[in-house]
């Protein structure tokens, strides 16, 4: 029986196991989530709080203790005591409340019945409960990522394109108020301006003018958003992925175009070697010295090593003689 016991739990973890494996590989095949941060408001003021609570709550409590002191001796003090010191807890625990604090790059959107009241922050700021609703921004650069998207391209060729765009809220007011959720519009705005200016360009446009397809991008994307309050500093593309077969074909057109440049950079190397050498011939058959020079400049660096003997069977001078009778002859 504990043998089954054992099993029966071994075989109740592996399925466990397996579970999340499988959930953590959906996870990863499914969409990307897009980037947010962990906290959007920082509290800052928690422990404020908790000291005017404290503080409010002895005060209190010190009051109600002297008045029923005052007013009934220690009987009286035996029933406020008890009743300041559970009102003066749920008043202290009120007015604790109304005190925040936004970080020197939060602006606090303040809602006072549903209607905007004002924006407050940085530092100290008093939002009554009830009647006060707050919502904090961040002001600083963020960054949200676009996750793959598959496009066309104009001359037909299936990519998929993801990126990273680079903002600000300007105008916490309108963010808040214009848009139910400004980071989730500017990112679905900017996918769809991605797949629209890539889907107008032909696949050479997008792999030689990243720059300008990330400026086009920007435009589009900032027209629109800064009607939210926002404004978009830059969007960069960080991959651009073709399929596979397509690859291997740029890789050999770009193989056969380096063959191609090296075939005709070889042939020009011949074609200037011919030249040069037709004209050093022209050179040394207008001077007839310059061959005897030629042949013994040859000679020396022949015969700079021991180990090499050069035997010369006829002198120069008796081919130039020869040379010079078969001349005289042709004339005669």
């Amino acid at each position: 029986m504990p043998i089954n016991l054992q099993q029966a739990r071994a075989a109740i973890e592996q399925a466990q196991e397996n579970a999340l494996a499988h959930q953590a590989q959906q996870g990863l095949q499914g969409p990307r989530q897009f980037a947010r941060p962990s906290v959007e408001h920082v509290s800052l003021g928690r422990g404020l709080r908790v000291v005017i609570l404290l503080v409010l709550w002895a005060l209190g409590s010190v009051v109600s203790l002297l008045l029923g002191l005052g007013a009934g001796g220690l009987p009286g003090a035996g029933i406020s005591l008890p009743l300041g010191v559970i009102v003066s807890f749920f008043v202290a625990l009120y007015l604790s409340h109304i005190v925040r604090i936004a970080a020197q790059w939060e602006r606090g959107v303040v809602l006072r019945l549903g209607k905007f009241h004002g924006l407050k922050g940085p530092g100290v700021i008093l939002v009554f409960p009830v009647m006060d609703s707050v919502r904090f921004v961040d002001t600083r650069l963020l960054t949200l990522d676009i996750p793959h998207q598959q496009v066309i391209t104009r001359d037909n060729v299936p990519v998929r394109v993801d990126g990273v765009i680079f903002f600000t809220v300007r105008d916490p007011e309108r963010a808040v108020i214009t848009v139910q959720d400004y980071r989730f519009a500017v990112s679905q705005y900017a996918q769809a301006s991605l797949r629209d200016v890539i889907g107008s360009m032909t696949l050479d446009e997008l792999l030689s003018e990243r720059d300008q397809i990330q400026s086009k991008i920007a435009a589009v994307v900032e027209s629109r958003a800064s009607t939210w309050g926002t404004h978009i500093d830059s969007i960069r593309l960080l991959d651009i992925d073709m399929p596979e077969d397509l690859k291997r074909m740029m890789s050999r057109q770009a193989s056969a175009e380096r063959e191609k440049r090296a075939t005709i950079t070889k042939a020009e190397g011949d074609r200037d070697a011919a030249l040069n050498l037709a004209a050093a011939a022209a050179t040394m058959a207008a001077s007839p010295g310059a061959m005897q020079l030629r042949t013994l400049q040859t000679l020396d660096g022949l015969g700079s090593s021991q180990s090499n003997t050069v035997v010369l069977a006829v002198p120069v001078e008796v081919l130039e003689l020869a040379k010079a009778l078969g001349k005289a002859r042709g004339e005669s």
